[in-house]
């Protein structure tokens, strides 16, 4: 009886030692994809939005107050057609209430935000196509002009705005409208730097 129960209780601690060290164990797969196309982004202006100089006097205390608009021209060029989106990465995020942020006054106050929104695309030169984005790195699309940190845009067809098409030359107006916090909350009696900075890449699908 002693050496059945010995066997048995040796038994169990084996089980268990296979248990845990299976439990202590874990799968990491590398995956990708090498496309043979590449894209160039480029903006007109050297991507540069200059507001030039501000009065404090010409803001509001209690909204924002909206400076003239801009439009620059953006293009993407790829070696080849390929299905591809653009993702907007704004580098001034913590600064950010709304869309994308302008940066700080004293390191503390929100200075104001801008927005992004894209207009008339045309593909290889003069497709008329539609601009479309995605919430889920690409899985889903829906028709949209507005472009929001950290989404997808790409373009589609006209009757069809559930899939990006593959284009090889982009052509689109990237309207950026900018609005200055309200003031009775900023403190302006030294001179601000207005500081919004996006970084935009081109994501392959």
């Amino acid at each position: 009886m002693k050496t059945r129960l010995t066997t048995l209780a040796a038994s169990a601690l084996l089980l268990s030692s296979a248990t845990a060290f299976a439990a202590s164990s874990v799968d990491l797969t590398v995956k990708g994809l090498i496309v043979p196309s590449a894209c160039t982004p480029s903006l007109s202006g050297g991507g540069v939005i200059d507001h030039g100089k501000i009065s404090a006097k010409d803001l509001l205390p209690t909204s924002e107050k909206a400076l003239a608009p801009h439009t620059l021209l953006m293009a993407v060029n790829c070696d080849a057609p390929i299905q591809f989106a653009l993702n907007s990465i704004d580098n001034r995020a913590a600064s950010s209430y709304s869309d994308f942020g302008l940066g700080f006054i004293n390191e503390t106050q929100k200075l104001g935000r801008y927005m992004l929104t894209l207009n008339n695309p045309v593909a290889e030169g003069s497709a008329v196509v539609q601009t479309i984005a995605s919430y889920d790195q690409g899985q889903t699309w829906s028709k949209t002009k507005s472009w929001d940190p950290s989404v997808y845009m790409s373009v589609a067809a006209m009757d069809d705005d559930t899939q990006p098409l593959a284009v090889k030359d982009l052509s689109v107006e990237l309207l950026v409208e900018t609005f200055i916090n309200r003031t009775d909350g900023l403190d302006l009696s030294n001179e601000v730097t207005i500081d919004g900075s996006a970084t935009l890449e081109v994501k392959y699908l």
